[in-house]
């Protein structure tokens, strides 16, 4: 089995995001602070050297990582 490069938190974060969720409703859905949802975009950002959340969800879809 494949390796993930994001962690699972991660994962749901990004698929929140392709789901056109904002900060603010992917924290409510998953009970964290939007501060903690930035940071783990943040952090997947740094794993991806992608600039921006767009650039990472087109790395992603490349890796085969989410799916629209």
């Amino acid at each position: 089995m494949k390796r993930s490069i994001l962690t699972k938190r991660e994962q749901e974060i990004f698929n929140l995001l392709i789901k056109n969720k904002s900060t603010k409703e992917i924290a409510l859905a998953l009970n964290i602070s939007e501060k903690t949802v930035r940071n783990h975009i943040s952090n997947a950002m740094q794993k991806l050297e992608v600039k921006g959340r767009a650039g990472a969800v087109v790395e992603l879809l490349k890796l085969g990582e989410i799916t629209i």
